[in-house]
Order: C-alpha cells, then sequence, then structure tokens
C-alpha cells in the first residue's frame, strides 16, 4: 500500500472485495456519515484503473496508483464541491481557480453544473492508460437538480469503458433517476471490537480501548465520525460530563467547538433524552450520566428547535450569541425535568 494511501479498514476491504466482484458500470455507495464512503469509492475506483489489480484491490505501487495519490491521474475525473476538493487535495477546473483565487466568488459547497458538464466531456475522451477511465463523485447528495441531469444520459449510456462510483452521505436527496441508474451498495457497519482497534491504531498511541470506545459512542457507532472526535480533543471525563455540565448551565465543556459540532452534542444530548422517556437505551452518553428526561412533549419542542437550527448552522449570524441561546434553552430544558423527578 502506498503511503498516502493507508490500509483499508477491515470493514471497508471486506466491502471493496465484494464491489470488485461486480460488473455493473455504476454503483451507488450509500450510508450515514461516518462508514467511510469516501475511501471506499476512492479504493474502487483506484482498483478499476491500477495496472495489476489482484483481489482485494490496486497494487498501490504502479504508475497508476501513484498517479491517483499525487492528484494527477488523466483518466480518473473526480466530481465534488469545490470545498471538499480543496481539502482533500483535489484539483479545479483552472477557469474555477482563477476565479476563486481573483475572489471573484468563494468555493461552492454544491457540485457545480460546470463541473458535472466537465465530467460529461471527460467520458468521451480517448483513455490515456489502461483499459478503463473512472467518475467518483462524492458526495452524491451535493448534485443540485441541474448538474444532476447533466450526468444522467451518460450515466445511463456511458461511451466506452467508463465506471462511475457515486457516494453518498443522504440517500434521500439525490434524484430517483440518478439512483435508478446505479447499483446501490449500502454500507456495512463494523462491529464495536473491530472498529476500537482501528481506532487505537489511528490514533497513534493517543488512545487506549476505553477511551476509543467513548469516541464511538460520541459518534453513534460510526468509525470514521469517532477519530474526528478523537483529533479534537474529546477525552471520556469531557465526554461524559457534558449532560450534567449543561443541566447547571456550564457551556465551558463546548466553548471552543464549532457551531456545528456543539448542535451535534445538543441533538445527541435530545435523543438520548427521548429514549430514556420511552425506555429504550442510550445511543451517544451513558445513561447514569444523564440528567432527568423532562415531559415527552418537551422534549420533541426542542428536538424540532434543534433540527431548524440545523437548517443555517453553517452560517451563524452571531456566533456568541447564538452558544448563549442554546445554553440558556438547554438549561431551561433540563430544569424541567429535575423539577419532574422531585
Amino acid at each position: 500500500m502506498s503511503e498516502t494511501q493507508p490500509a483499508l479498514a477491515p470493514w471497508l476491504q471486506r466491502q471493496l472485495s465484494g464491489l470488485l466482484t461486480q460488473r455493473g458500470h455504476a454503483i451507488l455507495l450509500s450510508g450515514p456519515s461516518g462508514l467511510g464512503q469516501y475511501r471506499l469509492g476512492l479504493a474502487l475506483v483506484r482498483a478499476w484503473l491500477c495496472e495489476q489489480p489482484t483481489e482485494q484491490g490496486a497494487c498501490g505501487h504502479c504508475g497508476s496508483c501513484h498517479a491517483i495519490d499525487v492528484r494527477t491521474h488523466a483518466d480518473l475525473s473526480v466530481l465534488m464541491p469545490e470545498t471538499l476538493a480543496l481539502d482533500l487535495g483535489w484539483p479545479l477546473d483552472e477557469g474555477a481557480q482563477k476565479e476563486i483565487d481573483d475572489k471573484k466568488r468563494k468555493p461552492s459547497k454544491l457540485i457545480r453544473v460546470e463541473a458535472a458538464r466537465d465530467a460529461v466531456a471527460f467520458t468521451q475522451t480517448t483513455r490515456s492508460r489502461g483499459s478503463t477511465k473512472a467518475v467518483l463523485v462524492y458526495p452524491a447528495e451535493r448534485l443540485n437538480v441541474e448538474s444532476a441531469n447533466t450526468l444522467l444520459k451518460t450515466l445511463e449510456e456511458p461511451v466506452g469503458e467508463v465506471r462511475f462510483v457515486l457516494a453518498t452521505e443522504a440517500v434521500h436527496l439525490i434524484l430517483p433517476t440518478i439512483r435508478s441508474r446505479c447499483q446501490t451498495h449500502v454500507m456495512a457497519w463494523p462491529d464495536e471490537t473491530e472498529a476500537v482497534a482501528w481506532l487505537v491504531e489511528r490514533a497513534q498511541g493517543r488512545a487506549d480501548d476505553a477511551q476509543a470506545r467513548v469516541w464511538l459512542q460520541a459518534a453513534g457507532g460510526r468509525p470514521d465520525d469517532a477519530l474526528v472526535w478523537g483529533q479534537a480533543g474529546l477525552t471520556a471525563a469531557i465526554w461524559t460530563a457534558l449532560p450534567q455540565a449543561l443541566a447547571r448551565g456550564d457551556w465551558s465543556g463546548l466553548a471552543d467547538w464549532a457551531p456545528a459540532q456543539q448542535l451535534a452534542v445538543l441533538q445527541k444530548l435530545c435523543h438520548d433524552l427521548m429514549a430514556c422517556a420511552a425506555g429504550a437505551p442510550t445511543r451517544f452518553f451513558p445513561a447514569d450520566r444523564l440528567p432527568t428526561p423532562p415531559r415527552w412533549a418537551v422534549l420533541a419542542t426542542w428536538a424540532r428547535e434543534l433540527m431548524d437550527a440545523a437548517k443555517t448552522v453553517e452560517h451563524p449570524f452571531q456566533a456568541g450569541l447564538l452558544q448563549e441561546a442554546w445554553a440558556a434553552r438547554t438549561r431551561q430544558v433540563l430544569a424541567l425535568g429535575a423539577r419532574k423527578g422531585r
């Protein structure tokens, strides 16, 4: 395996081996965030384009694998929002890059129709090496209606040996016409033991099994999301103390986190309180560390408020005031549970 392409997690490797036996020209990787859709999709196109592939995937050493590692493979088109492409090191079209560099516009968070047209044009050119061309679309739910429709005909009837991988974390947002042209693969969840071992390995000495289990619980069992929590410095002590701290109005445990992360914590807390109120197991926090749940109607109202907040969380108008409002509302909701428990 190449230095820039770490070995796949074992549950992803098993899925890759299975997908490589399929002969369809378009595969849709579907599942919630944190299950590795991007890494599996990239491993799949690497194997398709590899000069010496095996049953387990790409060799990691040939010229094709190296070209993908350095983001220069002429037979691979990666279609993703410009913001994500810049984060992951994939080059933008020269015209788009110039517009962004010249401050004429900001990088797009959607897959632009111009990029979709470039991908269609890419499928119609002669192959540079090997016998296959590949298109990776991630996250596919970021295709707007116009860019999705641009891909439709090519996705249905590709010219020559062209194969597609579409990877999504919100399949319900993808047009039915796109979904119907793909073979859907539902992402597999790892078991806890396997995921914990992988997290400890990726943490490189910064976590033991107990700490990794807390990350995994905080992420609802999604290993990639768990790794993000770990990289953000989340500890077992901080996580388990959060519910009671928020009940006291103590926001310090969240103060340095981005608004999206803060909101995610509140949604997880609301979920677990609703689970407790319904007599069901919790998913994110230890049940014995939760405050007494308030009435179901109070929790349902709070859940709707948090869902509404999620629609604009990436564009907070006043982050400081937003935090104050969330902290006050959280304390108010949890105080109703404390009164109920008396």
